[in-house]
């Protein structure tokens, strides 16, 4: 027989025993222990712990896999993308609480008696889908132009003209932006580059704009627009610059972007927009390679210096041996670490805006999901 309690005395080890004197408070400690498990949520209390640590993981791997398949193009590897379809959180907390008591007569040695004791277990088991993009619609959604109107909108939304339509345009009425399209490398038209140059200055300035009309057909079209009033003399010329270096009229104020390789009517601007591969593409000429890889031509050939202040100076993937210590994202592939230096505003943004464009293209829209079954806790 253990040692008596006397009143107020605990034994953790085995629970709680404590030595009641009156028989009322151990029916009255047994009534309440009953509901002791359930008085707690766990569910509400773990959103907003959930939500910002998923929203940002996926962030992350969203980042590395982008700039993942943007080096491999470089090295004529093939890009794959795995998409996050569902994450299912789930949670079971199991408690229990056991109370025994021993109530004596009057005269009994031992007296009254209560003994308590509680467990608790605690499980998460996230359930996390991953579903390869491959398929008709996902290849139509990479080799597909994307709509001059969205690129435009990008411009309306505050990127810098010079930098967008650098990453996403072939051409501009036919005239040609730097490419490596069939493996040629070949550098833009000068009169590209200052038109872009130009158009930058003149979206500074609030000279430019883009407006969507629908016609009896409820058909859409993006009209691009110089404004006349309300600028400065030295803007309407630098606009007027504009439409002369891409063979626009020069009288002429609005024009219907359409997308063509070639130049349209005169109130139009055909615009020779690329696709999600193709912008990936060139993102990856902007990238530091081993002298030793383009040399026994594992990845594709560089282009010449780039010209002062150009797209192609401001935007740069690193390569090094050693795994960064200060990148926005960094990936290894072939025993070299590709990176963006999280320093790097332009870059960052760069990469940012591929990821945009990402979700403008219909290889989001999968087709069927997979059943996730959870059951019951």
């Amino acid at each position: 027989m253990g040692p008596r309690l006397l009143p107020g005395d605990v034994n953790m080890a085995a629970g709680v025993r404590l030595r009641l004197r009156d028989p009322r408070l151990l029916l009255l400690l047994l009534a309440a222990s009953a509901p002791l498990a359930a008085c707690t949520s766990i569910g509400p209390t773990s959103i907003p712990f959930d939500r910002s640590d998923y929203s940002a993981s996926i962030a992350e791997s969203w980042k590395q896999q982008t700039l993942l398949n943007i080096v491999k193009l470089r090295y004529m590897d093939l890009p794959v993308f795995v998409e996050v379809s569902s994450i299912v959180a789930g949670y079971s907390m199991q408690t229990g609480v056991s109370v025994a008591g021993t109530a004596s007569s009057s005269d009994a040695i031992q007296g009254d008696f209560l003994s308590a004791g509680g467990q608790a277990v605690f499980t998460d088991r996230p359930t996390i889908t991953y579903v390869p993009l491959t398929g008709e619609k996902f290849l139509r959604g990479m080799i597909t132009p994307i709509d001059p109107k969205n690129i435009f909108f990008m411009l309306q939304a505050g990127y810098a003209a010079d930098f967008i339509l650098a990453l996403t345009v072939e051409s501009l009425n036919g005239v040609r932006n730097r490419s490596t399209a069939g493996g040629v490398v070949r550098e833009a038209d000068p009169e590209f580059v200052r038109a872009l140059q130009l158009m930058r200055e003149v979206q500074t300035a609030g000279a430019v704009g883009l407006r969507v009309e629908v016609d009896q057909a409820k058909d859409e079209t993006a009209v691009m627009f110089f404004r006349r009033d309300d600028v400065s003399a030295e803007t309407r010329e630098k606009s007027a610059e504009i439409r002369r270096l891409l063979r626009m009229p020069e009288d002429q104020q609005s024009f219907k972007l359409k997308y063509s390789p070639v130049r349209g009517n005169d109130d139009e601007l055909s615009v020779n927009s690329r696709s999600m591969l193709q912008i990936m593409g060139a993102f990856s000429s902007y990238m530091d390679v081993p002298q030793e890889h383009l040399a026994d031509h594992r990845a594709s050939p560089a282009f010449e210096d780039a010209p002062e202040g150009s797209v192609e100076q401001r935007v740069r993937i690193h390569c090094t041996k050693d795994m960064p210590q200060d990148a926005f994202a960094a990936v290894r592939y072939r025993d070299y670490w590709f990176w963006v230096d999280d320093a790097d505003w332009q870059t960052k943004r760069a990469l940012t805006a591929v990821m945009f464009f990402f979700t403008l293209t219909e290889k989001t829209g999968v087709e069927a999901l997979p059943v996730v079954t959870i059951p019951a806790q």
